[in-house]
């Protein structure tokens, strides 16, 4: 190896190390309480350029720097490190840049389920549980118009019941579950930042079965990135596989 490109290879090491960190601990930092979410945000990015600078020196070195088996080995750390905090997050990321940029998500726009028991829990978090009427629904219904209402054979009890069983399932926190009065609220966390959403579901009674509404909304955040969206569709689609 060269001592140009061993000193590549060298930066492209660092950069990669320094890339990960800014990653990985920022959001843990976050999640633990050490750091506030600013800050934390920031760390993402900053992170995410460091690695991507990392990936491209270490791939001009593996193409034309001819390095050691032992610098090889490094260069090659460096690739798999830095491709994997510079690349997954983009990919992860990209596709919510085009969802509408709100957090409250519910399968009925005209009434939205009501939430009970998780009012205190966001007695000071930023975001309100007051649906923003019109406008919300028309950015969802342009950005998801496939969440709708789902109809099913079965008592609005038995639908709390079942609901439980999939939330559950799916990592969810239960907080109430009330059959009689046809509602389950729970939360849920995300793996990154460890942000907590909310969820309520409202069984009404119709002939012939019940009604099915799902709600989810962020706690922080101005847009959720498509998050609320993908959890209605997953638990619909769960449930509804769960009752057939």
């Amino acid at each position: 190896m060269t001592a140009s490109s061993s000193g590549m290879a060298g930066w492209a090491f660092w950069l990669a190390v320094s890339g990960a960190v800014f990653v990985v601990v920022g959001p843990v930092l976050h999640r633990v309480g050490v750091l506030p979410l600013g800050p934390a945000l920031l760390a993402v990015p900053l992170g995410v350029v460091l690695s991507l600078v990392a990936l491209w020196l270490s791939v001009i070195v593996l193409v034309g720097g001819r390095p050691t088996p032992a610098g090889r080995g490094l260069v090659v750390g460096a690739v798999v490190a830095s491709a994997v905090t510079g690349l997954l997050p983009v990919i992860l990321v990209l596709p919510g840049l085009r969802a509408p940029a709100i957090h409250d998500i519910t399968t009925d726009t005209s009434t939205p389920p009501q939430f009970d028991a998780i009012v205190a829990l966001r007695a000071d978090e930023p975001n309100s549980l007051e649906y923003g009427g019109s406008d919300i629904a028309t950015m969802q219904h342009e950005g998801y118009p496939d969440l709708e209402t789902l109809v099913v054979a079965l008592p609005p009890a038995q639908v709390v019941e079942q609901a439980r069983d999939v939330a559950t399932a799916m990592g969810w926190e239960i907080v109430a579950a009330d059959g009689p009065a046809g509602r389950l609220e729970a939360s849920d966390t995300t793996f990154w930042f460890g942000f907590t959403d909310d969820i309520v579901l409202r069984a009404r009674a119709v002939t012939g079965g019940t009604e099915v509404d799902v709600r989810s909304v962020s706690r922080v955040g101005v847009s959720d990135l498509g998050a609320n969206a993908r959890r209605i569709r997953m638990f619909l689609e769960r449930f509804a596989a769960a009752s057939s």
